[in-house]
């Protein structure tokens, strides 16, 4: 019985320099992250706005999309090792212990709450059929994200393109392992 490897199963096929992504059945996949907007905090006009982009943006999208949000625990430790060289520098033992005391109450509350942040991507998609250049499917999926991000943009998102393959990598194995980033 043959015994498969990872890589067998997982459908890449090649991380192409232009951060678009070949599957192995030929079709191709863009990896856009948002940056949201805290909806909550805008004025009952501005929320009218944003929803009205919204459904420019729907109606834009004649092609295929997939809204993704990945759930990362949050890392306290730069914050805390940041706390404590900065009360190790004064002589003062009340500061010291409000440090300390600071520090057991966020890290329990970290533990309680299970603190997260959300990372937010969007995944658009092409499939190849069969005489069509590579280059011309390529140049589709940067022209959907220019739409992507213009219309989003508008809603007050940061919209950024993942080109880089390191970037993309490091997105996909924690996708591929998310039992190391959430509880």
């Amino acid at each position: 019985m043959k015994k498969n490897n990872v890589q067998d199963w997982i459908p890449i096929k090649e991380i192409c320099n232009d951060g678009i992504i070949k599957l192995r059945n030929n079709n191709y996949i863009k990896l856009i992250k948002v940056n949201p907007i805290n909806y909550n905090l805008k004025s009952d006009l501005e929320k009218k706005s944003i929803l009205n982009s919204y459904k420019i943006f729907l109606k834009t999208c004649n092609f295929n999309i997939e809204i993704l949000i990945q759930s990362k625990r949050e890392d306290l430790e730069k914050h805390i090792n940041n706390i404590r060289k900065n009360t190790n520098i004064k002589e003062n033992k009340y500061l010291e212990k409000l440090a300390n005391e600071y520090i057991k109450y966020i890290s329990e509350l970290n533990i309680t709450k299970k603190s997260s942040t959300k990372e937010y991507y969007i995944i658009i998609s092409k499939n190849k059929e069969n005489n069509i250049i590579d280059d011309i499917i390529k140049n589709e999926l940067k022209e959907n994200f220019f739409k992507i991000k213009e219309c989003l943009s508008r809603c007050g998102n940061q919209v950024n393109e993942i080109s880089s393959k390191d970037e993309i990598i490091k997105i996909l194995y924690s996708f591929f392992n998310t039992r190391k980033n959430l509880y």
